[in-house]
């Protein structure tokens, strides 16, 4: 197991940040860590790099202890934290001189991340001359340095552009056919990109668990359909299954049924009995992020 958490707790005085916190992360996996700002995302990561201690619980990564046994955590681990931190003023191949010196590994490896990284156009750049992206991908070679076998990313792709977001994703992607990588981002399309898993957090506890493939392919299908004149909510409450109505605007209407089977032709006939025209019908997929807004915000489906 590359990453085995347990009942982990974290307190800053009165705030509780995380609360019971388990997981289990497997050698190979691509774990996506969402929840919304302060939901303990940062703290986690914290701890399993052993910048922070838990009140409580207990954690592994490469089966190394994070209380009893840090520098071999720290030795195993690369670690990118939300807000890079580089020196600007350094070069790209100084700075990772500096670090290949602090991890004791041989210097043939720094031309190898910076290949792997796709740095080498800007190697011989200050630090403080590249764009957020190519700083990025100094982190990144930074964290991959000493070859470690669990890479944990806190936001890796935030404030980038969009040419940006497709090159990061598609390295982090590629290091991920190696190595464990457990990241976080509120962008979900990179979740549904790059992430094997997604694990939710909400007010410092788990809310959900699950494969993407599982938590994109549950019981659950929405239909947007515009009817040619306005009816009530309740009256399209009585077709089978329906869980959910919403008046988006004018005689658009969201039905949400709780089924995998088809139900356009069941929104047909009821409009067809009903004598109401359909201007236009569509079946959306639920996707992540409504799927992350009812598990975060629950009061908005109340």
């Amino acid at each position: 197991m590359s990453i085995s958490v347990s009942n982990i707790s974290k307190s800053y005085n009165e705030q509780k940040a995380l609360h019971n916190v388990s997981f289990k992360i497997k050698k190979g996996e691509v774990v996506g860590f969402l929840g919304p700002n302060g939901a303990g995302k940062s703290t986690m990561m914290r701890i399993l790099t052993t910048f922070l201690d838990p009140n409580d619980g207990s954690a592994t990564v490469n089966g190394f202890d994070i209380r009893k046994q840090p520098i071999d955590v720290q030795k195993s681990v690369g670690y990118l934290p939300e807000h890079n931190p580089l020196y600007l003023d350094m070069y790209v191949r100084e700075y990772l001189a500096f670090n290949a010196k602090v991890y004791k590994v041989q210097k043939g490896r720094i031309e190898e991340v910076i290949q792997r990284t796709g740095l080498t156009p800007e190697a011989n750049k200050k630090i403080g001359q590249l764009s957020k992206g190519y700083r990025q991908r100094v982190g990144l070679a930074s964290a991959l340095l000493h070859d470690p076998s669990v890479l944990i990313l806190d936001e890796p792709t935030t404030g980038l552009d969009p040419n940006q977001l497709v090159e990061i994703r598609e390295l982090i992607r590629a290091i991920g056919k190696e190595k464990t990588v457990f990241l976080s981002t509120h962008i979900m399309q990179e979740v549904e990109a790059m992430c094997d898993r997604v694990i939710i957090i909400n007010n410092g506890q788990i809310v959900s668990d699950k494969l993407l493939k599982d938590l994109m392919n549950e019981d659950e299908q929405i239909i947007e359909v515009e009817f040619d004149y306005r009816i009530e909510e309740a009256f399209i409450s009585k077709l089978p299954h329906v869980s959910k109505v919403e008046n988006i605007y004018g005689f658009v209407y969201q039905i949400t049924f709780g089924s995998n089977i088809d139900m356009r032709p069941k929104v047909f006939d009821f409009a067809h009995d009903n004598q109401l025209k359909i201007l236009q019908l569509s079946r959306k997929n639920k996707n992540l992020e409504s799927l992350f807004r009812e598990l975060t915000n629950p009061q908005e489906n109340n």
